[in-house]
């Protein structure tokens, strides 16, 4: 099993393809526009019996204060039957449930999806054992990678 862990997170570190990439953080590039790609990943985790808690518009609100701000959103999404285990292993997890997907337009006008593995969640909580997230880490690259396929 740990082969196949170490294999899987291999797998996910070449997912990564932002240059200025960060620790945890999976972003992968987009060939939609900002909306599009958030359209599609909302659709996608719903067809997966996924909850949508939140949509949130981060640059409609910039625009409320007279700023500017690329498209920017963030899906707020869950499900208690992969929440649930992950606050078994460590119920302090819950500060980082639902999880979350952001999609962002950086500035050379490239869509990013963007989310926390969670593996790095059960390493924030100190609960290295914790077996779901491995397979919530799959089910999040799979989403990922079916929205930004064309």
């Amino acid at each position: 099993m740990k082969t196949l862990n170490i294999i899987f997170g291999l797998a996910l570190l070449f997912t990564i393809t932002n240059a200025n990439a960060v620790e945890w953080l999976i972003s992968v590039k987009s060939p939609l526009s900002a909306k599009a790609t958030m359209d599609k990943f909302e659709n996608l985790a719903k067809q997966k019996g996924l909850n949508i808690f939140a949509r949130i518009d981060h640059a409609a609100g910039a625009k409320k204060v007279d700023k500017e701000l690329n498209p920017t959103e963030v899906l707020i999404f869950g499900n208690p039957k992969g929440g649930t285990p992950l606050m078994q292993c460590a119920q302090t997890i819950g500060i980082d449930l639902p999880l979350k997907a952001l999609v962002w337009e950086d500035a050379q006008s490239q869509v990013w999806l963007s989310y926390n593995d969670p593996t790095y969640i059960v390493a924030r909580h100190n609960v290295p054992n914790c077996l779901v997230a491995t397979k919530l880490s799959k089910v999040l690259n799979t989403l990922a990678t079916a929205t930004v396929k064309q």
